[in-house]
This record gives C-alpha cells, structure tokens and sequence, in this order.
C-alpha cells in the first residue's frame, strides 16, 4: 500500500502576491509572506516602510487600520465604519503620537473597533470599558485615552461605572455609537431603544422609557457633550478632535443605522435610507438644553454640540489634596476653605 504520508520538507512557502482588484471594484485578499510582513500587532509607531514591506491595502488610512483585520464584519448599510473613519481623520489632522493614544472597547459591534485600529488597543468585558481606561488613564496620564463602545455596553451593564466616571471628571473622551439595540446579539432592546420600537424581545412594540444619553452625560458631570449622526462626517470629526484636546470627561453620542436589526423590525429601509431621514429630520441645535433631545422613532433629532465647560479634573483635584497632607497650600479654588 502506497505511504499517503505528507511531506512537509518539500512543501513550498506562502509568497506575497499584487493586489488584485475584481470586477465589482472590491479588493480581493491575497497571501502573505510571514517573513516579510508586519505582524498584525505592530503598533503603528513602531512600524517601519522601509522594514516592513506589508501592504493590505489602498486606503489612504491603512496606517491606521491593523493588518489582516480588513475587510470588517460590519453590515452593509451599518455606520460604524463612516464614523470609525471619522475618529482616524481626526488622530491625523491632530498630528497625534500615535504612541499616546489608546482605544478601549466593550463588547458589541462598535466594540469590533479595537480589533480594527492599529493603535494600543484594549478589548475588553461587557460594560467594563471605562473601568479599565479609568485605570489606564491613572498609571498612564500623558496618554489620550478614548472608550469607543456601544449605547447597550456602556449604558446597560456599564451604566454605573459610566455617572461615577463622569461624576468624578476623569480625564477620558466617551465615543457612544447608538443604533437603538442589541444588533450582535440579534436586536433585543436596549436602554436606548424608543417607546413603541420594535426589537427581537418587543416585538408588539417596547413599552419601557429609554435613556436621554446626553442628558444623563450632562446630569452626571461632563464637561463637554455632543450628538451627532453617521451622516454628519464633517462635524463629527471636528468634534472628535474637540474632544481628545479637552481636558475632562467628554461624550459624543453618534446615532447610526442598524439596517440588519432595528431598522428591518421597524420598517425603517436600509441604511441609505436611514441617511435621507437624517438628512431631512435633524436640526442642528447648538446649546440646547438636553431635556429637550429625547429621541424617539419617525421624530426629529436634535444634533449639535451641547455644553463645553471648563472645571478640575479627577487627578487635578486628586493631587492638590495630595499638596495639602504634605502641608502646602492648596492651588485649586475648589480646594481651598472659604
């Protein structure tokens, strides 16, 4: 009987081939040389061009998006890349160390994020995306650490940790992509889901109250609020940028569409569709008081930049009582006894 055993020895190597573009205009993966790539974890400040000869793409961003991660499992139609292209246009136009930056994630679509992004990045526990910057952000405080996660991880099971952080203005930027559900888990309700909305688990129609994002943002202690849309690129990149420069607790809320859950149990269209209602519906309200946000289904949003303030942040209130058990005066108006 013929030995069918096979032999490696003489098995030859994978060898990088061009790109190769289809048909329909879409890149087509391609093998790469193990010995010749960047390995995937490379952050980006630490690649070389002229060492590491990988090349996954033709995005002018590619030096941001993490090798072999590429195409995304996103939905057609959903936003998060849109708004995760924004984040990156904004890190470029800051002209940021991408050394001092951090993302932190949960879990959900948006959490997908940190897989994606070739920066120092922490996918973490369900709801435990602030915690953990929070931490970071102390052992780290030259750092710009940003959680970019979902309304269900950071409003449900994160919603505790989310007023605390606020409440104490730590010095972290908060990017809250809502789309209305639970999309990965198959689009049960959330906090942020509108009275009368359908979802997997309410499917006559969700009768419980949803969370004013911003106003809870505001009513807990942030110092600088903002909505937008998927669709308003423009604004949401100069408010990412807004946010990472500002010193204290910072939240951007992005609505985005959710074409495969919310939008199909709501007769709402794909996400085009969902993009011409943005268009149509949103009124640009900077300074608005949030009472007067509250989102609900076939209503108009109001988007726009809600409050910007200035006041002492977690570590600056933290070392000025540090200053004053060594026996010096305290420098912070706050600390000081009247």
């Amino acid at each position: 009987m013929p030995n069918k055993t096979k032999n490696h020895k003489n098995k030859k190597p994978k060898v990088t081939k061009p790109h190769r573009v289809s048909k329909r205009g879409r890149t087509k993966k391609r093998l790469v040389d193990i010995h010749t790539s960047r390995d995937r974890y490379t952050p980006i400040h630490e690649f070389s061009p002229t060492r590491d000869t990988y090349e996954h793409g033709i995005h002018p961003m590619d030096q941001y998006l993490r090798p072999g991660r590429i195409p995304h499992i996103w939905c057609s139609g959903c936003g998060l890349g849109s708004i995760m292209t924004c984040f990156i246009k904004a890190v470029q136009e800051l002209d940021l160390d991408a050394s001092k930056i951090a993302i932190v994630s949960g879990i959900g679509c948006t959490g997908r994020v940190a897989g994606y992004m070739n920066l120092d990045t922490y996918h973490t526990t369900h709801g435990r995306a602030i915690p953990f910057a929070t931490g970071l952000k102390l052992a780290k405080p030259d750092m710009h650490v940003v959680v970019y996660s979902g309304d269900g991880d950071l409003f449900a099971i994160g919603g505790n940790h989310f007023i605390h952080a606020a409440r104490r203005n730590v010095d972290i930027d908060i990017i809250c992509v809502n789309n209305y559900n639970y999309a990965m888990t198959g689009g049960q309700v959330a906090p942020t889901t509108p009275i009368r909305a359908r979802t997997t688990t309410t499917p006559y129609g969700n009768f419980e109250y949803s969370f004013n994002l911003p106003y809870v943002a505001i009513g807990s202690g942030a110092v600088f609020v903002a909505r937008w849309t998927a669709l308003h690129v423009r604004r949401l990149k100069e408010t990412f940028k807004e946010a990472i420069l500002k010193r204290g607790f910072t939240f951007t809320e992005v609505l985005s569409p959710c074409p495969s859950a919310y939008n199909r149990m709501n007769k709402l269209g794909d996400g085009l569709d969902e993009m011409r209602y943005y268009k149509e519906h949103c009124i640009i309200k900077h300074g608005a008081d949030p009472a007067e946000a509250k989102l609900g289904i076939h209503k108009d949003i109001i988007v726009g930049k809600f409050v910007d303030k200035d006041k002492p942040t977690f570590m600056d209130l933290y070392n000025d009582e540090l200053a004053v058990v060594h026996g010096k005066e305290p420098t912070l108006e706050i600390s000081k006894k009247k």
